[in-house]
């Protein structure tokens, strides 16, 4: 099999990260072993994805990002067809709309179809695994460990920030892992603490040399530019001492 138009599974990600940052190299083979992907492989053994399957990476990635659809759904999606998924994408009424229909009752079905929609607006808990294929009990361990918080409603019922929507997600797919919402207290607790570290560094973008409490436009791009800035490097940081760590035991176990 020729190489022209081949990428390897590194470029593949580095070519869809700026659209998709969280994007790894380990997402995507998780999504192979899931049976979403299918790459042809060189005789040995190195992965060679197509322009077809750059693609279908990106179909996916859309769907989970801006249609909140579980891996699962996306499959079954995908088998059906071209077609459906791009009536899925463009959120026509020709194919199922999971999850986007996710309005009140009294919302009209135009408004449903807009993702932004759905990120601006609190759900009933009950909706859950119709919207993310999550169950209830679930989203209440992720609320009673501290990831997300629920409101009440004036009738008393349980409500989701729709903001929490890609957090809960990416929950879901950690305990595929075996990695659950209490194993997840400790990231709360660092990103407490990790948020007051950050508040104190930013202080100098917070309010301009007048005085005014109110900040300009520039220094609200600047706050936003180096807070970006920080939580990239202390995430590479963490990877990079987890990383470590693991190989040191990984040595230790196996000689």
């Amino acid at each position: 099999m020729p190489d022209a138009g081949y990428l390897t599974i590194g470029k593949v990600v580095k070519r869809l990260q700026t659209q998709y940052p969280d994007l790894s190299v380990s997402k995507v083979r998780y999504l192979e072993d899931e049976g979403l992907l299918t790459p042809s492989r060189t005789p040995g053994g190195y992965r060679l994805y197509s322009q077809h399957d750059v693609r279908r990476l990106e179909t996916i990635l859309y769907l989970q990002k801006n249609r909140f659809m579980p891996l699962q759904v996306i499959k079954e999606e995908l088998a059906k067809g071209e077609t459906n998924v791009a009536a899925v994408m463009a959120g026509s009424d020709a194919a199922p709309m999971w999850p986007s229909e996710v309005s009140p009752d009294t919302q009209s079905s135009s408004e449903a179809q807009e993702d932004d929609k759905v990120l601006h607006k609190f759900h009933p808990i009950s909706r859950m695994p119709e919207l993310l294929g999550v169950s209830v009990s679930f989203v209440r361990e992720l609320s009673e460990a501290g990831v997300i918080t629920m409101r009440t409603s004036p009738h008393g019922r349980s409500l989701v920030d729709g903001k929490d929507f890609p957090l809960i997600r990416t929950c879901e797919e950690l305990r595929q892992f075996g990695i659950g919402p209490r194993n997840l207290r400790q990231y709360v607790q660092a990103a407490n603490r990790e948020s007051g570290m950050f508040e104190q560094a930013l202080t100098v973008f917070g309010a301009n040399a007048s005085g005014n409490s109110a900040p300009t436009e520039q220094q609200r791009e600047r706050y936003e530019q180096a807070l970006t800035r920080m939580i990239s490097l202390t995430n590479s940081v963490r990877e990079i001492l987890v990383r470590r760590s693991l190989r040191s035991t990984f040595t230790e176990k196996n000689g």
